[in-house]
């Protein structure tokens, strides 16, 4: 009798629950809730990150799972404690501001990313220090390669959600938003405040006034990105 070739199934993942998670959210969320807006872009990235674990392009599979739950996971915690006041003061803003009709979609988008890369990432890496034992250094490669994802994403969340040439004027306030803040800077910020919150692991009072002084900071600029702006006006 032929032996019968065995056909590899896909495994379920961390990444996978973290993406049923993000779908279910999208689901119940009206579609022009500012957070609805930021967690399509996120799944987004957390999908092509699934893709990326399942076909091996990670150096070590572990670690970038790893990585990549426990920096979702709080951005799903803040969500869920958005009611009750308890969230991160990075992300009070996308939650105070997220119906409001003078906000436009691309800065609900810019809003999430702020709070989730400026402040989420570098605790994510601690995170990930903690539970698989290792220094920074040893997250490097899954750290850039998550992080070029969001940059190539920024480009894309642009494209789909910036207003047409016609409407987006040099004089328009959003045009000059846009140019105030990079996820580019920001990735790179995260990984020097991830860096220097595991150097100071052995003073938990620094390193907890760091991470308060950090959430602070995030949420100013995130506040500052939600500026209700006012409509442009219709071509007639």
């Amino acid at each position: 009798m032929p032996r019968c070739e065995q056909v590899p199934t896909a495994v379920d993942t961390p990444v996978d629950t973290v993406v049923r998670r993000m779908r279910a959210l999208d689901a119940a969320l009206h579609p022009r809730d500012g957070v609805a807006v930021f967690n399509r872009v996120y799944l987004t990235v957390t999908e092509t990150v699934d893709r990326y674990v399942d076909t091996g392009r990670f150096a070590d599979r572990h670690a970038a799972i790893t990585l990549d739950v426990r920096f979702a996971g709080r951005y799903l915690d803040a969500v869920a404690a958005a009611g009750d006041g308890r969230a991160p003061a990075c992300w009070r803003p996308l939650f105070q501001f997220r119906r409001h009709p003078g906000v436009r979609p691309l800065q609900f988008a810019l809003a999430g990313i702020n709070a989730h890369i400026g402040h989420d990432l570098a605790l994510a890496v601690v995170d990930t220090c903690r539970t698989l034992d290792c220094a920074p250094a040893e997250l490097e490669d899954a750290f850039d390669t998550v992080g070029d994802l969001l940059v190539s994403l920024e480009e894309r969340i642009r494209e789909d959600l910036m207003p047409g040439p016609d409407l987006l004027q040099i004089a328009d306030p959003l045009t000059h938003l846009l140019g105030s803040w990079s996820l580019e800077r920001a990735r790179d910020a995260a990984w020097t405040a991830a860096r220097a919150l595991w150097a100071l692991r052995e003073l938990p009072d620094i390193a907890g006034e760091f991470t308060e002084r950090l959430d602070t900071a995030v949420g100013l600029a995130g506040r500052m990105l939600l500026t209700p702006l006012a409509q442009p006006p219709l071509r007639g």
